[in-house]
């Protein structure tokens, strides 16, 4: 009974850490239970042991997704469903090869197994085609971002290894505590655990101190339509859409203003990507172009290309019929009236909502049934760079797509490629007025920390706003509410030491970890009787 209240702590101190509601303080030790009660099932001479670890663990687990993320219910039953128990089982399995490690090492490797593995497996969370990265430990800062303003040299990897450190240096102190009952384990393990919390925060206020501003200044308004993906936007034509953001344009724009940025798919229509330039689309555009001709704009936009020629079919092409295929994309176009439109196709999906993961495994079982999370009709169909947008100020922008914005490494691929501002076009609205889109709103600055990049952020029924170099949001435009926000942003064409070289403490876990699991099986067998 007591190892199920140990667990149940851990999901709610999990739970109750994190954004937007949450104090991040708690992740210093709300691992602590869920450890001590393995430890307590490692160490007893009942059976099914495994099993026992793999409960708890998933308990804890489960309580921390379904509290987190819940919020994906209003989107789809299924798809939520989905998400928190497959998430939990995955975490779960995770802890389980720490005990399997634990069980056959010392406590300085297994804990060395435990912080890599994690790791290990957040990167595989941001990298393979269930990615759901969304609770990796490090965005758990993201309304504490004065904490972690080192992020520009260790991504949010650096806060996962963080948090882990805090948890087995007060585990440690626990476990010293209840075998020889002196309390100055204790009161060293909190001294430990103080360092380890407050040097970190120290040098990020010290960091944070010494940012400036880098880089010139330029005007940019943002759109907020507010058009209810359920009820409005796919009724809604994309003339009328057209329409209303000029008439919110005209609220803000004026000769100064060099970028206009309106969100995700915001022309819904469906257009043909090669009859882009005849579209409502683009005659809308270059309305605003024509009368503010200094300006860029730049949109979401839903493409199709349909064909019957084989050679153009790739992995994500949708099949109609004999010799009909078709590509959908999730897009987003600039115009402006110096260069012909420039295009980027949304390369990080949603899991079953715009891809089919494993077609190849999949597919052969399901059919040509889209996994439903979420309604999915399409495979969207995606491209390999990260492309960047070229405005008529000498100035360029990495346009990223909704679920895009929470891949940390994969961002600085548009910084990498020339931008020198983040544009973050999103459609939060699925979610309803929940968590969902202010956690989404909330890793943004991250992005921002990571980088040093100004960040503009359109999303259609809010919260659209612009986020600054130190990761601060400097003006917002509420959830739910029509209308338009202006501001000045800067220009840093600087790389951070975290866009040069990436994920580099995943890199370093994922070889760490194959080393401390090898090294313990390899033992376990050597030293086991024959």
């Amino acid at each position: 009974m007591k190892n199920l209240l140990y667990a149940i702590s851990s999901g709610l101190l999990l739970a109750f850490a994190w954004p937007t509601y949450g104090f991040p303080l708690l992740l210093f030790f709300a691992f602590v239970p869920l450890l001590y009660a393995e430890f307590k099932v490692r160490n007893s001479k009942k059976k099914y042991i495994k099993w026992k670890v793999l409960g708890l663990a998933y308990l804890s687990f489960f309580l921390w997704n379904l509290i987190t993320t819940y919020w994906l219910y209003f989107s789809t039953a299924f798809g939520g469903a989905f998400a928190v128990l497959v998430n939990s089982l995955l975490m779960a399995l995770v802890f389980l090869l720490y005990h399997i490690v634990a069980k056959r090492t010392g406590f300085s490797a297994a804990s060395a197994f435990l912080v890599s593995i994690w790791m290990v497996f957040e990167k595989l969370h941001l990298a393979w085609e269930f990615s759901w990265p969304w609770l990796n430990l490090g965005n758990a800062f993201s309304e504490f971002q004065n904490w972690v303003q080192w992020y520009e040299y260790t991504g949010t990897f650096g806060g996962t290894l963080w948090v882990w450190l805090a948890n087995i240096a007060c585990f440690k102190a626990v476990l010293l505590y209840k075998e020889f009952k002196d309390k100055d384990f204790i009161y060293r393990g909190i001294f430990k655990m103080g360092l380890l919390i407050l040097i970190p925060i120290g040098v990020s206020y010290l960091l944070l101190s010494q940012v400036e501003e880098k880089g010139e200044t330029m005007e940019v308004v943002i759109l907020q339509p507010n058009i209810n993906p359920y009820t409005e936007k796919y009724n809604t034509t994309d003339t009328r859409i057209g329409e209303l953001l000029l008439k919110l344009s005209e609220e803000k724009v004026n000769e100064k203003t060099k970028l206009i940025l309106a969100p995700e798919t915001v022309f819904a229509d469906g257009t043909v990507l090669p009859n882009f330039e005849q579209s409502e689309a683009a005659f809308f555009s270059r309305q605003l172009i024509n009368k503010y001709p200094q300006t860029n704009f730049l949109s979401g936009i839903s493409f199709y290309e349909r064909f019957r020629d084989p050679a153009k079919v790739r992995e994500q092409s949708n099949q109609l019929g004999p010799n009909d295929w078709y590509d959908d994309y999730n897009s987003a176009f600039l115009m402006n009236s110096e260069d012909i439109p420039q295009l980027y196709h949304k390369s990080k999906l949603v899991v079953g909502v715009e891809n089919f993961p494993y077609q190849e495994i999949l597919k052969p079982i399901l059919g040509d049934v889209m996994i439903d999370l979420g309604g999915t009709v399409a495979m969207k169909t995606t491209q390999e760079d990260r492309e960047v947008f070229a405005l008529n100020n000498n100035s360029a922008t990495g346009p990223i797509i909704c679920y895009e914005s929470v891949y940390g490494e994969y961002v600085t691929g548009y910084v990498e490629n020339g931008a020198d501002f983040l544009s973050i076009i999103t459609n939060d609205a699925w979610w309803g007025n929940s968590q969902g889109h202010k956690q989404h709103l909330s890793y943004a600055k991250l992005r921002a920390i990571e980088t040093r990049r100004d960040v503009v952020r359109s999303a259609n029924t809010g919260i659209s706003a612009f986020i600054n170099q130190k990761g601060e949001i400097t003006k917002s435009l509420g959830y739910e509410e029509q209308g338009s926000i202006k501001a000045d942003i800067h220009l840093n064409s600087e790389k951070t030491f975290y866009v040069e070289y990436g994920d580099y403490l995943a890199r370093v876990a994922q070889f760490l970890a194959l080393f401390i699991f090898l090294f313990a099986i390899v033992k376990y067998k050597r030293n086991r009787p024959s």
